[in-house]
Formats: structure tokens, sequence, C-alpha cells
């Protein structure tokens, strides 16, 4: 994977490495309160979907570079543990989802273009589904 930049490999790889795994993490919450807690097959099989369209083929690759020992930010933040309630945990997992899906589009302009539309895909159609999913 080459880089139009003059960002190092290592740290876009670690970069996209966070937030692919952000995204499909934040995306398969959603899906599962849909599926277990709400039994609303419609919108769990289409963040099924989205989770499985969220993958770049060369992950692999990825996988030397990841670095969590040296994550500046990896200490959980108290309002990180706080949710009220089911809507306020699929709240913050859609909220996780689109910015990871955001990070991963721009990510993806320094290296891929047709890998960057595919996030920018996915954003928009987390939007949607959180629109659905949480307005009565």
């Amino acid at each position: 994977m080459e880089t139009k930049s003059n960002v190092t490999q290592p740290k876009l790889f670690r970069l996209i490495d966070a937030n692919l795994n952000r995204l499909k993490e934040g995306i398969r919450v959603i899906e599962d309160i849909n599926r277990y807690l709400y039994d609303d097959k419609k919108i769990a099989s289409k963040l099924k979907s989205l989770r499985h369209l969220a993958k770049v083929d060369n992950y692999a690759q990825m996988l030397p570079y990841r670095d969590i020992q040296n994550d500046v930010l990896k200490t959980t933040i108290e309002t990180e543990m706080e949710r009220e309630d089911i809507k306020s945990l699929l709240l913050a997992n859609y909220k996780r989802a689109q910015e990871a899906a955001r990070v991963l589009e721009e990510s993806f302009k320094l290296v891929d273009a047709e890998k960057s539309g595919t996030f920018k895909t996915i954003r928009y159609e987390l939007y949607a589904l959180e629109q659905e999913n949480l307005v009565p």
C-alpha cells in the first residue's frame, strides 16, 4: 500500500487498524441490540451487511503495526463508562461507528480512493439507520 503523503506506512496502518476495529465493534453492538433485544431483523440485517462491507484486503499487513501498549489515550474516561439506557448505548455506538467510518474515509484518500468511497457509503448508511432506529 503506497501513500500519497509523507505519513509513514506504519503510522497510517496503525490508524486504519484502530478505526477499522472501532467501526466493526460499534456496528456489532448496535446489530446485537437490534437482533437480541429488539428482534428487529431488518435493521440487524442491514448492520450485518455494513459490518461485512467494512473490510480491507490487506488487513494482515496492518497487524504488526498495532501498538496497544503505547496508545496515549487507551485509559477509559468516566463518561465512557456511563450509559443511561439502551437508547444511550445505541447512540454512543452509532457515533463511535460513524466517526471511525469518517477517519477511514479520509485515511483511504491517501491510498485507495475507491475504498475511501466504501467507508463514505458506510458512514451515510449509519446516519440513516441511526435515524430509523432512534427516532420514534
